[in-house]
């Protein structure tokens, strides 16, 4: 029997992965550069004395944030988007944490489906959600009123938390679980004496990108909000409309700040989950 050659490997070129390696990097800061670079320019703006929106400013003043909290009615919808962001966060966090805990935790007929449904508002288009909450609640005549902005921001924020705590939980050594239940504790002490606490940076996660995605939404808000609930958000894209002055700058300088500040929180979080799965 002849000795057959084994075929020899193919060695890559290693120029060919450098020039791959040069425009990958290329593309994504390109890509940064594209959605930084309006951050470079609303907030200098916001510090503009000029009536109008100009860039780049002539001289620097803080006239626009004494009116940003100097006014009523931006103060008013400040006010709202926290308030509607709080309790559709508090209330959107408890229905994904219970959701992650029963699709992850047990096998039942329809599971897939279920979770198909339970993300399907990230899926959907806003505006979709928006028409269909807007003629549900005029039917019951409750536009207007600040609870069913919590409700219809509660609808696209639970997809976020259930991803999030779903992650968590997929990491999550069950034996701890089992010990403690095996030693007398019952499933509520075990859940928030064992379980809570581990995948507690994943559910403050959860919670926070679900407060963002309440504090920033628009759409929902336009068609469900009116003078006395209006939000940030629909107060600045009226504004926008209706009278343009740095004061929208400074409100979205505000909002950008509040968002960064979020994100980092958020990976600080994820950096001590890995730590404490290590």
């Amino acid at each position: 029997m002849k000795n057959e050659k084994m075929p020899s490997p193919k060695i890559s070129d290693p120029n060919k992965n450098i020039w791959f390696n040069l425009f990958f990097y290329c593309l994504c800061t390109l890509i940064l550069l594209f959605l930084v670079l309006p951050l470079f320019i609303v907030i200098p703006i916001s510090f503009s004395s000029s009536e109008f929106l100009q860039f780049p400013p002539e001289e620097l003043s803080l006239k626009w944030y004494k009116n940003f909290f100097g006014s009523d009615i931006w103060m008013r919808a400040l006010l709202n988007s926290v308030k509607i962001a709080l309790m559709s966060s508090i209330l959107a966090t408890i229905l994904g944490v219970t959701a992650a805990l029963a699709l992850t935790r047990y096998r039942f007929k329809g599971k897939n489906l279920i979770f198909s449904f339970l993300i399907s508002p990230m899926i959907i288009p806003v505006i979709i959600i928006a028409i269909g909450a807007f003629f549900q609640f005029s039917r019951l005549r409750l536009i207007g009123n600040i609870y069913t902005i919590v409700l219809a921001h509660t609808v696209i924020s639970i997809p976020i938390v259930l991803i999030t705590i779903s992650a968590s939980l997929q990491v999550f050594d069950r034996s701890l679980e089992y010990a403690a239940l095996s030693l007398g504790a019952s499933p509520f002490v075990t859940f928030f004496k064992i379980t809570f606490p581990i995948i507690r940076p994943g559910v403050i996660s959860g919670a926070l990108f679900a407060f963002i995605t309440s504090f920033d939404e628009v759409v929902i808000s336009f068609f469900l909000s009116t003078y006395r609930s209006i939000t940030l958000p629909r107060h600045m894209w009226s504004s926008l409309r209706e009278q343009i002055d740095p004061t929208i700058a400074a409100s979205s300088s505000l909002l950008i700040l509040t968002a960064v500040f979020m994100l980092i929180f958020v990976a600080i979080l994820a950096k001590r989950a890995e730590n404490m799965r290590a």
